[in-house]
């Protein structure tokens, strides 16, 4: 069987080559130390930025009870540990249903346009009128029209709605002509696209607005329980603001942000878990099979049928 080629299937190269050690996102071998160089450039600007709020405290706001130095917010927030609870669990609560509302609702209008794509003009004039409609102004409306939770958790919804209706409109249009092309052939129609196609070629570009959405809602649920509310972070904010504890609104800013971080983070470990294949874009710049040197891309499908060696025959 001398001079017979056998081609290898692409990425065939970086699965054998797992074995031997850890890789990277592109398949390549990640070099000793890399990930913790990697650990020490995420943590250099929260550690920096801590520094530089320390030193500004202490120098430039000096004397003026508005900034509070780090130490004395980490103090406050453990002494008003109880507070955080409850107050939390009600923000959070309102978050995620309007979190659920509004992207359900842009998801399903997403996959209408596609099935109907006439609706589009219309609908993304809706969208933008949502978008460009001001939360402040909104927000006594629903005071008055809806009881309960359902206000903040509306002005929650409509902050994630244009972000996660534009995302999955992207991605469904980021579908494979080729592979749309295939489903006409065999005489499938604009849902065997949908379902077969466009949906998978969605997931990167929709779970991107997904994790923009997640401390949006957060961000809407806080303005509603600004403008009314009997309970939640937002609350508990004017109540410190009133009584001049500067540390306490701090703490409670710092709360909210550590609560938008996770939100984010979890939405993106969500993104890793169910579309491991799209491609990751790092720190540094561009994404992980653009930044691998030439020397390290894997060879076309056609080159490496020429460069192979049959079974058994010398190299």
């Amino acid at each position: 069987m001398s001079g017979v080629a056998v081609p290898m299937l692409p990425g065939s190269e970086a699965l054998a080559g797992r074995g031997a050690g850890a890789v990277d996102d592109g398949g390549v071998p990640e070099a000793p130390g890399r990930r913790s160089r990697r650990l020490l450039t995420a943590l250099a600007g929260p550690v920096g930025l801590i520094v530089v709020w320390e030193v500004l405290a202490l120098t430039v706001f000096a004397g003026r009870h508005t900034v509070p130095t780090p130490v004395g917010v980490v103090g406050q927030m453990w002494t008003d540990h109880a507070l955080y609870g409850t107050n939390s669990v009600t923000t959070l609560r309102e978050a995620t249903l309007g979190y659920l509302w509004g992207n359900a609702l842009a998801l399903g209008l997403a996959v209408l346009v596609a099935l109907v794509p006439l609706l589009e003009r219309t609908l993304l004039r809706v969208a933008i009128a949502s978008y460009c409609m001001p939360v402040i102004a909104i927000g006594p409306i629903l005071q008055v029209v809806f009881n309960g939770d359902a206000p903040k958790a509306a002005l929650a919804a409509l902050s994630v709605f244009f972000t996660t209706l534009v995302g999955a409109l992207l991605g469904l249009r980021a579908a494979d002509q080729l592979s749309l092309d295939a489903v006409r052939a065999f005489g499938g129609g604009r849902w065997s696209a949908l379902t077969k196609v466009r949906l998978r070629a969605a997931l990167p570009a929709t779970f991107a607005g997904l994790r923009i959405a997640a401390p949006a809602a957060l961000l809407g649920a806080i303005i509603g329980e600004y403008l009314g509310g009997e309970s939640g972070l937002g609350v508990a904010m004017i109540n410190s603001e009133q009584a001049l504890d500067v540390n306490r609104t701090w703490g409670i800013a710092l709360v909210v942000t550590l609560l938008a971080i996770v939100g984010y983070v979890a939405t993106e470990l969500v993104a890793r878990w169910v579309t491991p294949w799209a491609p990751r874009t790092r720190a540094g710049g561009g994404t992980a099979s653009a930044r691998r040197p030439a020397s390290a891309r894997r060879p076309a499908p056609a080159e490496a049928a020429r460069t192979r060696p049959a079974p058994g025959e010398a190299a």
